[in-house]
């Protein structure tokens, strides 16, 4: 490529432009569509936009020529200034997104900016405007930026549906994605351009380093048990962080990060004002100003969880921290790559365990790594709930025929093999909300008349806009200030448990609630005793993902017969020569099986490897095959390594018996009966009644309960199961809790390979360093929090007199 300006412009700033970005500059402007695939901090975003900026030389943009797509709306501001910042020319970018002011979205439908960053659901408001086929078949090109977290879930389906549209206004349309992190680039691909559509990969040659150490306490526990370790290591950790210019700590739980905020906090000497809390459930505008700070460099450290894993530039970080397992070599990536952002820099992240066992996670993770593996993000496909909610902004958005959408909507990888009889279906579900809610007007969306389907009035299109999206969260409870001001939002379930005068933690802040007022906790900060009551979220649980479950176990295989360990293994030899002691160490085409006798009753641990939520449904499964053969009663616990059948009376395993219970025959059938499936599915079903519109959760400062909400979708899934039992939502609720909830296809799979591993079963006299965790955690449920610890510290010191 010659010489242009924007090579002039990578001068000015003592930057070269590397191969893959001249790669992709050339692909644009070919009229070629596709994916840059390079590590955090490498020149992705310089990579996909300096086409349209070459483009635009000889040919400037008119009103509405280009869409960037960005997952977060927080990403937003910051993506518009670095997408202006190469321009020269009379043009520029802005931004329109749900915190965009009314005025200026009037502004953008008069007259469309040039280039617009944008959300999925954004996009989606777009397509359901009146004018919108004229509107939008002006588009050059798209922009999806950090596709890897789109493309696995059902906003990135929503994307696909509106990209599909796009496309069919506009079929020289150019479409890119970027991502960092992605397994299954292929399938990612055609999601992102259409099941039939070639597209170019650009892969980042630039090599990116990222160096994994690991906080190592000076002795370690041979039982270890979940969480006590961590917050151990604070003077370590304060010491790393009075090192590094700016450090971002992330853990894995919103109140996992309350807690290690306080603790810094109140122990950082001298620069506590420099230490924020940043996380989702905090108020936007307590967010942005700490997002400010931190780019500026006024802060040494940030406590924060996934809110802060994209995007955003802060150059002053040098050190990233990890605490506890990342769960996933790809998150671990990703949060690494926050250190270091910039071309030839080195990202690093420092990981402090919660327990000795996630240091064999860290050294699993750091090969991993080095060998390339990354997690593929799986495709959702056929969601019905999602096509729903899009044949209404169709109808909305000038109308469509009958005839001509099933192409269209084909046109998608999630909704490739979309049946003429499924769409079908969710017409007739969208005219008249089919054949059991047909006497209900409020499930009259769209009218289909001479085969032209459009909106059925002004009043279902405002509520409508008001509800589009795919995000669905438990109903929030704001935390007000007695006198005004905003804190953020907590679940409504937490702030039940509490009375006034209660006290508890949170963003930051030691508060004590006064009142519960207009959907609204009013609180005032807490003197005197500090609480000791965290707010806690559902949904920060994070199984461990195959790719790091198997490196793993290939760390433990290593672990018995090399010599030199490495630092983490080195740290864990005690631990894990007893293991093998008392049991045996689980690796590669190995299950280990271990019963136990203890006053407590009979116990039996065994360990695939699979991650917690396969092995709760596993735990289930295999309770509930041996009530089968005889009557009994288990107490269940599960962790990412395996999982315990307790029993209080006595019961007899052999190795026959056992593999008749983790045979793959009947699974299906067993596990929704061992699994209360049919109530986990009336709860998801809250769920895909919002998305599909069955449910309207509120006006704007006026949302509806999660009490309320359940008890509207639950009376439709109750009339529906009674009156139309093959609804495909009612299915789709069921695949939703096998998928997601009890991961049914990874189960299948770690029972295939258990099929044909060798079982190793054994008796232990006492508890194993694998088995005590497990022990542990079943104990946590029956006692509060400060007994079950003392508890488990009587037992780990026991155990260790004992051996």
């Amino acid at each position: 490529m010659t010489s242009s300006f924007l090579e002039r412009w990578f001068e000015s700033r003592g930057w070269t432009p590397f191969d893959f970005q001249r790669e992709a500059w050339e692909a644009y402007l070919a009229g070629e569509s596709g994916i840059v695939h390079a590590p955090t901090g490498t020149g992705k975003t310089l990579a996909l936009w300096g086409g349209p900026l070459l483009e635009s030389v000889d040919d400037p943009p008119g009103p509405g020529a280009y869409l960037w797509i960005t997952p977060l709306r927080a990403l937003a501001a910051d993506t518009t200034r670095n997408l202006n910042a190469p321009i020269e020319a009379d043009w520029s970018v802005e931004t329109r997104t749900g915190d965009t002011s009314a005025s200026i979205r009037a502004r953008h439908r008069r007259k469309p900016p040039p280039a617009l960053v944008t959300t999925p659901e954004s996009l989606a408001l777009m397509v359901s405007y009146a004018d919108a086929d004229r509107r939008l078949s002006r588009l050059k090109a798209v922009f999806i930026d950090e596709w890897h977290e789109l493309v696995g879930n059902k906003r990135g389906v929503l994307l696909q549906l509106c990209l599909a549209r796009l496309r069919a206004l506009n079929p020289r349309l150019r479409i890119w994605g970027s991502s960092a992190t992605l397994g299954n680039l292929d399938e990612a691909m055609q999601a992102l351009l259409g099941p039939t559509r070639a597209g170019r990969l650009i892969r980042g040659l630039v090599p990116k380093r990222i160096e994994i150490e690991s906080l190592r306490p000076a002795s370690i526990e041979r039982f270890p048990w979940a969480g006590h370790l961590g917050i151990k290591l604070l003077p370590q950790v304060l010491e790393r962080l009075s090192n590094a210019q700016t450090t971002l700590l992330f853990t894995n739980t919103r109140n996992q990060a309350e807690l290690w905020f306080q603790a810094i906090q109140s122990c950082a000497a001298g620069w506590a004002e420099r230490v924020e809390l940043h996380h989702g459930s905090i108020d936007r505008a307590l967010r942005q100003s700490t997002e400010t700070r931190l780019a500026a460099g006024e802060l040494r450290c940030v406590v924060a969880t996934s809110s802060l894993d994209l995007g955003i530039d802060f150059s002053p970080v040098d050190q990233v921290i990890q605490v506890g397992s990342p769960k996933g070599i790809a998150r671990l990536m990703q949060r690494a790559g926050r250190s270091g952002h910039q071309p030839g820099a080195v990202s690093r992240v420092l990981c402090v365990p919660t327990n000795a066992l996630e240091l064999i996670e860290v050294a699993a993770a750091r090969r991993a790594v080095r060998d390339g593996s990354i997690e593929p993000r799986q495709v959702p496909l056929q969601c019905l709930d999602v096509l729903a909610q899009f044949l209404v902004t169709r109808a909305l958005g000038g109308g469509f025929r009958k005839a001509e959408l099933l192409p269209e909507i084909r046109d998608t990888y999630s909704y490739r093999t979309l049946s003429e009889a499924q769409l079908d279906w969710a017409v007739a579900f969208v005219e008249h909300g089919g054949d059991t809610l047909q006497t209900y007007p409020a499930y009259h969306k769209i009218v289909c008349e001479n085969g032209v389907c459009r909106g059925a009035s002004k009043r279902i299109g405002t509520l409508h806009r008001m509800s589009i999206g795919t995000i669905t969260s438990d109903s929030a409870i704001a935390v007000r200030w007695v006198r005004g001001g905003m804190l953020g939002l907590v679940e409504e379930s937490f702030i039940a448990r509490l009375k006034p005068g209660d006290r508890f933690q949170f963003a930051g802040r030691n508060l004590e609630l006064v009142r519960v007022r207009d959907m609204a906790a009013q609180v005032r900060l807490a003197r005197g005793t500090r609480p000791n009551t965290v707010p806690r979220w559902l949904g920060g649980r994070l199984p461990l993902s195959t790719e790091l479950a198997d490196a793993v176990l290939e760390i433990l295989e290593d672990a018995r017969t090399a010599s030199d360990l490495g630092p983490e293994l080195a740290t864990v030899r005690e631990l894990l020569e007893l293991q093998c002691e008392r049991s045996e160490l689980p690796g590669p085409g190995r299950l280990i099986a271990e019963t136990a006798t203890s006053r407590e009753g009979s116990h039996l641990f065994i360990y695939p490897f699979a991650g917690r939520l396969v092995h709760e449904g596993l735990a289930a499964l295999v309770a509930y095959r041996f009530g089968r053969l005889r009557p009994a009663s288990f107490t269940l616990s599960a962790n990412d390594y395996g999982f315990e059948l307790a029993s209080p009376k006595p019961f007899e395993v052999t190795e026959s018996l056992l593999r008749r219970a983790l045979d793959t025959t009947s699974l299906m059938e067993d596990m929704l009966a061992a699994m209360n499936a049919s109530e986990m599915a009336r709860r998801k079903f809250r769920d895909i009644a919002r998305i599909a519109g069955l449910v309207f959760q509120g006006y704007p400062g006026q949302a509806k309960t999660a009490r309320q909400i359940q008890a509207s979708s639950g009376l439709i899934y109750d009339v529906l199961c009674r009156f139309d039992a093959g609804n495909p939502l009612l299915a789709q609720a069921r695949q939703e809790v096998l998928e997601g909830e009890l991961e049914f296809r990874r189960m299948r799979e770690a029972l295939e390979q258990i099929e044909s591993m060798a079982l190793v079963l054994t008796h232990t006299e006492r508890l194993t360093p694998l088995a005590f965790p497990l022990w542990a955690d079943r104990l946590r449920h029956s006692l509060s929090s400060e007994d079950w610890a003392a508890r488990v510290r009587r037992a780990a010191r026991a155990l260790e007199r004992a051996s």
